[in-house]
C-alpha cells in the first residue's frame, strides 16, 4: 500500500467518505468533517504512518493537501497520483 493511499484509507474511515471523494481539495468543515471527526482522523493518521503529531499540526491540518504537508514533515514522501 502506497503512503497516499495509507492517507486517503484514514480520511475515507474517518470521515465516512467513498475513498475516490478523498482529494487534495477536501477540507474541513465539509463532508462531515467536523471537530469529533477531526480528532478521529489525527489518530488514523497517527497509527498509520507510526507518527506523533505536535499540536500546532493537529490545529493546522485544514485540508488533505495540508495533512500532505504535515506528514511529510515526518520523513513520509507522496508518490504523484496518476
Amino acid at each position: 500500500m502506497t503512503n497516499l493511499h495509507k492517507l486517503k484509507v484514514a480520511f475515507s474511515e474517518s470521515l465516512g467518505l467513498a475513498i475516490d471523494t478523498v482529494t487534495d481539495d477536501l477540507q474541513y468543515s465539509s463532508s462531515g468533517w467536523d471537530s469529533v471527526a477531526h480528532m478521529a482522523l489525527v489518530a488514523a493518521i497517527e497509527r498509520a504512518f507510526d507518527i506523533m503529531l505536535d499540536t500546532d499540526d493537529v490545529i493546522g491540518m485544514s485540508s488533505v493537501l495540508k495533512a500532505k504537508e504535515i506528514v511529510a514533515k515526518h520523513g513520509i514522501t507522496f508518490e504523484p497520483e496518476g
